[in-house]
């Protein structure tokens, strides 16, 4: 059990006026000669208290906080009595949990071999014909059936196989991506909008089999502090170094308590044992522990059984003819869910927002003149920044002899009046060396934006939350979103841009902390804990996925610059464009 006491409950002073009162009470005192032996018990009483009192305070940082390994965030909070409905929090964490469910994947036996797990080389893509017969046209949809099969060339029975899916041309640097739909009996289809005419060809993905989805999932239920963290004591010249994480077990250690208290956002370390809380000066990261069997592991090979592409079982090519109802859009007539494509290189969202090319320092300093653009988030949001500084030779970089890394950032354009800063999210972030002084929260760091019309906030939170239980990146969005709406109630006008995740290349380490399935999943969340508020999206994973450039954690230039673009389009948009979008 986790005992958390908070300061004022540590140190709350006994309300002495209301004993007083009711000691002079004269129900309370049974006679007057009684008087004097109350008198001297309450002079007793007072200077035990005064006494204790100061005790408390000088011992207060060695007071332990217990909890078990690992805590989840709900043993935190009072239970409610079991008559009372669910709060609307825990009903909107319910749902939330509900958002990111996935198909059943197989148990794992005890000596299981991966062979018996899915094979993308055995396995098949097949192109279905077009309903009705007949030639493919633009605004048709494309559907192709994918049958999954182990190593030992038997067909899989079961869903849960995790598969991205695009539809490209390379010679036109077109592509989209594709909906996968899992019929949970070892099939799957992908679905496609076609959008251009040409010749366009089919690419789907095994990223992880059904039976790696059930270790990943297996990990952040039994292993949430698999990664864990460190901080620097100091005081003069001793120093200590300790473990912090969101869970941590401290059932025998004492632990300092740094929870937000504006938030609510748990964060603990372990105490020096000569130095007190307070002496904490640096974050980082500390390593990471790869705790699963040999069996388990081969399940994670690059070239064999993870991010490969499962090769067509009929030609993968076909010749896409123009649309037959010339007086409609390709957007009024697509039925799947892309956000948008690309075309020649550049992308084109599908909701309606039309996207400029912003070639020259010239175009973007007319954007931005007189505006101050904040970006909060990981490392794919700073990977904006440095995108910025280095096309835009007007954005002059301001030393604020910060790190590189974690920030705070800053830019100025001094002619155009132009203000550009980076901050990186609070913990957990695997990020080194971080001052404490600038660890912040997102949600506190809105809270002093007076925001308006010249004011930009572009938010990136997914990266470094994959290795936790969702509840803890769910709190982290909620708070986020709740300082948004305050954002957006006291200053309407500000404009708010929110980055999604992206696929990635994967390696062992990179899998189990931060798997695309990972990704994905915080991906539904944040979509879902955002939706319907007055605030753009940048989706990053599609623009990323129907991309030709292979995934990366840090997409290659020509992604980030239509991601720049898009966001320059919604500062910037034409008189006719819709000015916010409701996903």
């Amino acid at each position: 059990m986790l005992l958390l006491q908070t300061e004022e409950e540590k140190r709350e002073p006994v309300d002495l006026a209301d004993w007083l009162i009711t000691m002079n009470n004269p129900l309370t005192m049974l006679s007057s000669r009684h008087g004097s032996i109350f008198l001297f018990l309450a002079l007793c009483v007072l200077t035990i208290l005064f006494y204790n009192k100061q005790w408390l305070e000088s011992q207060n940082e060695q007071i332990p906080v217990f909890m078990a390994a690992p805590v989840k965030p709900a043993q935190v909070k009072s239970s409610l009595p079991t008559h009372q409905q669910p709060s609307k929090e825990a009903v909107e964490l319910d749902f939330l949990k509900n958002v990111t469910a996935w198909p059943s994947t197989p148990p794992l036996p005890l000596n299981f071999s991966w062979n018996d797990t899915s094979d993308p080389r055995h396995s098949t893509v097949t192109i279905l014909p077009k309903r009705g017969g007949g030639q493919w046209h633009a605004g048709n949809e494309l559907e192709v059936v994918i049958k999954m099969y182990n190593f030992h060339g038997k067909p899989k029975t079961s869903g849960g196989d995790f598969l991205l899916a695009r539809l490209h041309s390379p010679s036109l640097l077109a592509g989209v991506a594709g909906k996968v739909v899992d019929h949970l009996n070892g099939s799957y289809s992908a679905l496609f909008p076609l959008l251009w005419e040409g010749k366009v060809q089919v690419q789907v993905i095994l990223v992880h089999s059904s039976e790696a989805v059930t270790v990943l999932q297996q990990l952040n239920r039994m292993q949430p502090h698999r990664i864990y963290f460190q901080s620097l004591f100091r005081s003069a010249s001793l120093t200590e170094t300790t473990t912090c994480n969101v869970y941590i077990n401290a059932s025998q250690q004492q632990v300092c308590n740094y929870t937000d208290l504006h938030t609510g956002e748990q964060w603990f370390c372990y105490k020096p044992k000569k130095l007190s809380c307070d002496a904490r000066v640096t974050h980082a990261k500390g390593g990471f522990r790869k705790n699963i069997t040999h069996q388990e592991e081969m399940l994670f090979q690059s070239g064999v059984n993870m991010k490969v592409s499962i090769p067509p079982s009929t030609h993968p090519n076909i010749s896409v003819h123009p649309r037959e109802d010339q007086t409609r859009g390709i957007g009024d007539i697509v039925r799947t869910e892309p956000s948008g494509y690309y075309y020649h290189g550049a992308w084109r969202p599908l909701d309606g927002t039309k996207v400029h090319q912003f070639n020259s320092s010239t175009a973007v300093s007319q954007c931005l003149r007189g505006k101050g653009l904040h970006l909060f988030g990981d490392s794919t949001i700073r990977q904006w920044f440095e995108y910025f500084i280095a096309s835009f030779p007007d954005l002059k970089n301001f030393d604020l002899h910060s790190s590189e890394q974690a920030g705070p950032l800053m830019a100025l354009d001094y002619p155009n009046n132009i203000l550009v800063t980076y901050r990186c999210h609070g913990p957990p972030i695997r990020f080194a060396n971080i001052p404490v002084t600038q660890l912040r929260y997102i949600a506190n760091e809105l809270d002093h934006i007076d925001g308006g019309p010249n004011t930009v906030v572009v938010i990136g939170v997914w990266s470094h939350f994959s290795s936790f239980p969702v509840d803890v990146y769910i709190r982290r969005l909620q708070n986020i979103r709740k300082a948004v709406v305050r954002l957006l109630s006291r200053a309407p006008r500000t404009l708010v841009v929110i980055r999604t995740a992206n696929p990635k290349a994967l390696t062992v380490y990179e899998t189990l902390t931060n798997s695309d399935w990972y990704s994905i999943q915080g991906d539904k969340l944040l979509r879902a804990v955002f939706k319907g508020l007055d605030v753009h999206l940048v989706d990053a994973w599609d623009m990323v996925l129907a991309h030709h450039l292979p995934h990366n954690l840090h997409p290659q230039p020509p992604i980030i610059k239509n991601m720049i673009d898009v966001l320059l389009s919604y500062i910037c948009p034409p008189p006719t464009d819709q000015t916010r979008v409701n996903h």
